[in-house]
């Protein structure tokens, strides 16, 4: 994983010995003088060192025409689909889980002329939000409270320093090695076999790409964070003033991935029966070749327009799960005694200091005379007890 030294990036690979720099090449000296890895964890690139040294850098991206080629080789084919065993490897917070969940609903759902098997593998913390909406689970390595802990203040998988590495490294290792048993175990409740004929995945879900090549299965990324490349923005983890490097700050941040887990991936791979990928490769974790589909609407974020042909912006998927809702008789009463209330929550988001984001809330509340509802949700907002007050409500169900 990457982590910081003397505000330089600095290549960090674990072992039995502690962990210990790397340094490999003229590529990753480029990367090291190019990158700074800031105290918040995002990435910020020298803009005018960039431009004079982003043509060394081009041969790592190699898929930038590869998706076109793609889809010519492929326009032949027929469009019918067989009803399928699809696996969908989920990695993230509920918020990541649930637009997968109407996915998987979908494409098993008979009335829509799919009637698919769907396997959704996501982490033991959802198993039972997965399986009371219909949809068959199995679980996924990792925590996602720890990992959103650390995505949340590191703003993504770069470290923020060697301490952090061991306990990342252990979570993205348990993710990577449990997409093989997701994708070809027998189903732990009934024994049923399963194995997939086609994988869904979002890209923190880290194997998906070498598991789909040892079953020689198709891969469709499907995500609700912009993880192409694109001229038209950049990564959403990297600070990039200047738009001539913004296509360049996805290539970076997947090479600081690729260089973290690289060790694991081809320890993964070798127990798939597979070859290992070199230190600097095209196939060094790039989304670009695939299928991408965003989960967001066009409306919102339009489609760039260099993204291709190979990715779409396809609307937003949601799970209709308030219908069935009843509150508690002491909510029910307290909705009824004063008028309707702002709903305060952050979901799966840790926070950090929850009390003073509770004070905030609760001094914007009566400043304004509002009544609101207070979501604890994973950042254990509500200080005040249950129904303290006619003017606050925390509940740890919504």
């Amino acid at each position: 994983m990457a982590g910081r030294g003397g505000g330089r990036l600095v290549v960090l690979r674990g072992g039995d010995g502690g962990v210990r720099a790397e340094v490999h090449g003229r590529q990753i000296k480029i990367i090291e003088n190019l990158v700074k890895i800031q105290n918040d964890g995002t990435l910020e690139v020298d803009v005018k060192r960039s431009a004079l040294i982003a043509s060394e850098l081009s041969e790592i991206d190699a898929f930038g025409s590869l998706s076109r080629d793609i889809v010519e080789a492929t326009s032949g084919l027929s469009k019918s689909v067989p009803k399928l065993k699809i696996a969908i490897l989920v990695v993230g917070t509920r918020g990541d889980v649930q637009p997968f969940i109407a996915l998987a609903k979908r494409l098993q759902a008979s009335e829509f002329e799919f009637g698919h098997y769907v396997r959704l593998a996501t982490h033991a913390n959802f198993r039972t939000f997965v399986k009371s909406a219909g949809v068959d689970f199995y679980p996924l390595g990792g925590d996602p409270r720890i990992l959103a802990q650390y995505m949340t203040k590191n703003k993504g998988f770069c470290l923020a320093g060697p301490t952090e590495i061991s306990v990342q490294r252990k979570q993205l290792k348990e993710i990577i090695y449990s997409v093989l048993p997701a994708c070809a175990e027998p189903d732990l409740d009934t024994g049923l076999p399963f194995r997939a004929q086609a994988i869904i995945a979002n890209p923190p879900a880290l194997g998906h790409l070498h598991i789909a090549e040892a079953l020689g299965v198709p891969l469709h990324i499907f995500f609700t964070f912009p993880w192409t490349p694109t001229n038209e923005f950049p990564h959403p983890l990297a600070r990039m003033p200047q738009s001539a490097t913004y296509r360049l700050s996805y290539l970076i941040l997947d090479l600081v991935i690729w260089w973290g887990t690289r060790g694991f991936i081809n320890e993964f791979r070798k127990k798939l029966k597979l070859a290992p990928i070199a230190y600097f490769s095209t196939y060094h974790g790039s989304i670009s070749h695939l299928p991408t589909g965003y989960m967001w609407s066009p409306h919102l974020m339009p489609k760039p327009n260099d993204w291709g042909p190979l990715v779409d912006v396809v609307g937003y998927c949601f799970l209709n799960l308030g219908t069935k809702y009843q509150p508690p008789q002491e909510l029910s009463h307290w909705l009824q005694q004063g008028p309707k209330p702002i709903y305060i929550g952050f979901g799966s988001m840790p926070l950090g200091d929850e009390k003073k984001v509770t004070s905030i809330i609760l001094d914007a509340l009566r400043e304004t005379g509002q009544r609101g509802i207070i979501s604890r949700g994973w950042g254990d907002l509500g200080s005040c007890k249950l129904f303290q007050n006619s003017n606050c409500a925390a509940n740890q169900s919504l």
